[in-house]
């Protein structure tokens, strides 16, 4: 493969699929560099509160205006926390079949930001059955405990197995959306092929309409909802509205995962680019960096494991405010990125101490950091400064 390929090249010619080389995977697995961990945030700076527990796989977390939350179950569940922090016993009703085997399941919430008018929320899950599934995304009512008027706005490119989907929403400061779709794990090579849309980001209309100022929409064979492709596994999306930015945190195999500032119609490399190792050590590609693909902001070898992302603009942590929150599985922690004017400036472990999974991470309109931690028992915590 000609490493000097502009894959970005999408205004004056249609691409085909780009296929890995058995070249790039026959290196040799070099060991990488172990980076030291980042320091703990002293504990005695915030004080933990378990707001829930006994969640099954718990995956998103969302706020509604009048106080109440609500939390995604992979399992297939939506659940309702009231505004006095308790749990409602029965999940929410009329939620459309969910494939729920291996990692696959019912993901992200999102309130519309019109709520109090249109009192819709957004939801995405797995959809489809073994021999072929994948993300979709539709919108419902929230009224006296169900979901009414449900739409299907976006089903992404079907592909085999239950795994390496992604799946996070963020609403953009003109109305559209954004949504990180996973590349099949097995189908990796189609991160790089527009014309699906797996291992991309897509834009949207909140009613399923597609921008026609999205990037690849006037190109012949490709998918006109994309918005930038060549990526893996983005499970952290969230737009910042101090600069208009919109960012994502997505992960590697072993290593490699990224940090990354999103640019309409820019490649972000995977898998023809990319700092890790695949699962079984061999290199992933020869090619840390490559002209016409996009550097990410951060990269964490070995991998954390990024499953989240926000932006801290809060009053209760005014130290922080600005700083990303990226909650990690495997390092077990939250990790806090500090900035000033886009520039990383360091970095910091919040919850290391618990020594639990974490998956999801928000800020609360009371500027509260609150947190899902993973798995079959998983806990709602709410981080506040010391009493």
């Amino acid at each position: 493969m000609n490493p000097n390929i502009d894959v970005n090249a999408h205004a004056s010619r249609p691409w085909g699929p780009i296929v890995l080389t058995c070249a790039a995977l026959l290196f040799g697995a070099a060991p990488s560099a172990r980076a030291e961990p980042p320091p703990r945030v002293d504990p005695a700076l915030y004080r933990v509160v378990t707001e829930i527990e006994g969640l099954e796989r718990p995956w998103s977390l969302a706020f509604l205006p009048d106080g109440r939350r609500l939390v995604t179950e992979a399992v297939g569940r939506l659940r309702v926390v009231g505004a006095d922090g308790t749990l409602d016993p029965a999940p929410v009703g009329g939620l459309p079949p969910i494939y729920t085997d291996g990692q696959g399941g019912l993901m992200d919430v999102a309130v519309d930001s019109d709520f109090a008018e249109t009192g819709r929320i957004f939801l995405t899950f797995l959809h489809g059955d073994a021999e072929a599934n994948n993300v979709r995304l539709v919108s419902a009512r929230l009224e006296d405990g169900a979901l009414d008027d449900l739409r299907v706005l976006f089903t992404a490119t079907p592909k085999a197995g239950g795994s390496n989907h992604g799946s996070r929403i963020a609403f953009l400061a003109d109305g559209t959306l954004a949504l990180s779709l996973g590349d099949g794990f097995d189908r990796r090579e189609d991160a790089q092929d527009p014309a699906n849309t797996l291992g991309k980001i897509v834009r949207l209309g909140r009613d399923a309409s597609i921008p026609a100022d999205n990037p690849l929409a006037a190109q012949p064979g490709a998918a006109p909802e994309i918005l930038t492709l060549g990526h893996r596994n983005v499970q952290g999306v969230a737009f910042d509205p101090s600069d208009g930015t919109l960012l994502v945190a997505e992960h590697g195999p072993r290593g490699g995962d990224e940090l990354n500032r999103l640019v309409p119609g820019r490649n972000y490399g995977w898998p023809l680019v990319s700092g890790g190792l695949d699962y079984s050590f061999a290199r992933v590609t020869p090619f840390a960096s490559l002209p016409g693909f996009e550097a990410p902001l951060l990269e964490w070898t070995p991998s954390i494991a990024p499953a989240g992302l926000a932006v801290y603009r809060g009053d209760l942590f005014p130290q922080w405010r600005g700083a990303l929150l990226v909650p990690a599985l495997a390092e077990k922690s939250v990790r806090l990125v500090h900035r000033q004017d886009g520039q990383i400036t360091g970095q910091e472990l919040l919850l290391a101490e618990l020594g639990e999974r974490m998956r999801d991470v928000r800020v609360a309109p009371d500027g509260s950091i609150q947190v899902l931690t993973d798995g079959e028992d998983g806990r709602l915590l709410r981080l506040v400064p010391p009493a």
